[in-house]
């Protein structure tokens, strides 16, 4: 999860007309990055069509800023896409805001643009909930799952706490006693946190969290003392375990990471579940023959021996999944998303 936290969802400290002010403020940044979508795109769906390939070029919304987990995976997707000449001449391009429901707006309107593919997943699914945002996947085409990520729950390393059961005994006995950080309001760091408490059963509003930007600003709060613990990418901190500086209690996945002694929170005996999904919405509107090859173009995508090298880089999952497995699986991750920010009290 590199640069999780560029995907998150904002963060959430007042009531529901702040959230709305800042939405709107948002929305207003967003017609900007709107016009560089025309710019970039400068191609109509009727002459891909006309052509008969709807990849000649072809745009990748990454609905976070540069530098962050969307705009990597998608940077990734376009690489693989080029080199194997899939879409020779894909671009990104940024439309970051309101843990992806600004990008997420602006695609619900493009109906028909089958040229365009907008990066998705967990984020944008807290994103929608916590913004209210007014429009949601049903205002798109789903296409695919592609990859996920984990996270991990650290503590400094001389934290006298070594296991989930250490972790949890003692957060049970003064449940607002112990500083947790990691992304911003409702991201899947929070959600994960959130997760495990509900398993612990602690309640949500019982959680003391701080909100960072990442893993090292993260791990800077754990080794000045100013938090207990933290969850955050395991991609983003994993060099950090290996030298030392942090301690690795539990691994948010649902088995072991190759060449990864961390044991899972599951098989310590909490079954936090919730994972770093990402993947590929089409826009509304787009023909049935139009979906199929979208996701044959994905498809082809993951299957290269560059996107397999991106997954062993990034240490991402492959978790490919299209059809109405995918709409089953993104209507279940709502709903638990949606009860966990409900827990939160967010």
């Amino acid at each position: 999860m590199t640069n999780q936290s560029s995907d998150d969802p904002p963060q959430s400290r007042g009531p529901d007309s702040h959230v709305s002010r800042r939405l709107f403020g948002k929305i207003a940044y967003g017609a900007v990055a709107v016009a560089a979508v025309a710019t970039a795109t400068g191609f109509s769906i009727r002459a891909a069509s006309a052509e008969g390939d709807l990849t000649t070029n072809l745009t990748i919304i990454a609905p976070a800023g540069a530098g962050g987990g969307w705009d990597g995976f998608a940077r990734e997707t376009q690489q693989a896409m080029r080199v194997n000449g899939f879409a020779n001449n894909a671009q990104v391009v940024n439309i970051p805001g309101a843990g992806g429901t600004i990008g997420l707006g602006k695609f619900s309107t493009m109906s028909g643009r089958a040229d365009t593919l907008l990066a998705t997943g967990t984020a944008m699914v807290g994103g929608i909930a916590l913004n209210k945002s007014p429009v949601g996947f049903s205002d798109t085409t789903l296409l695919a799952r592609v990859a996920e990520d984990y996270d991990v729950l650290i503590a400094a390393a001389d934290s006298p706490y070594n296991t989930l059961d250490d972790v949890v005994t003692a957060w049970k006995e003064d449940p607002q006693g112990f500083v947790w950080t990691g992304g911003s309001a409702g991201s899947v760091d929070h959600l994960v946190i959130a997760q495990l408490a509900q398993l612990a059963g602690i309640p949500g509003s019982a959680i003391t969290y701080i909100p960072k930007s990442g893993g090292g600003e993260a791990i800077q709060t754990l080794l000045s003392g100013t938090t207990d613990f933290a969850s955050t990418g395991f991609n983003e901190v994993s060099d950090q375990i290996e030298a030392g500086r942090v301690k690795a209690i539990g691994l948010a996945a649902p088995e072991r990471i190759d060449g990864s002694d961390i044991p899972t929170m599951s098989e310590q005996g909490y079954e936090v579940t919730l994972t770093n999904w990402r993947g590929y919405l089409g826009a509304p509107g787009i023909s049935a023959e139009e979906k199929t090859e979208l996701v044959e173009l994905l498809k082809n995508t993951r299957d290269s021996a560059e996107w397999k090298d991106a997954l062993r880089r990034n240490q991402w999952s492959d978790v490919w999944l299209t059809g109405e497995e995918f709409a089953r699986f993104v209507d279940e991750d709502t709903a638990r998303v949606e009860a966990l920010l409900k827990e939160l009290g967010l």
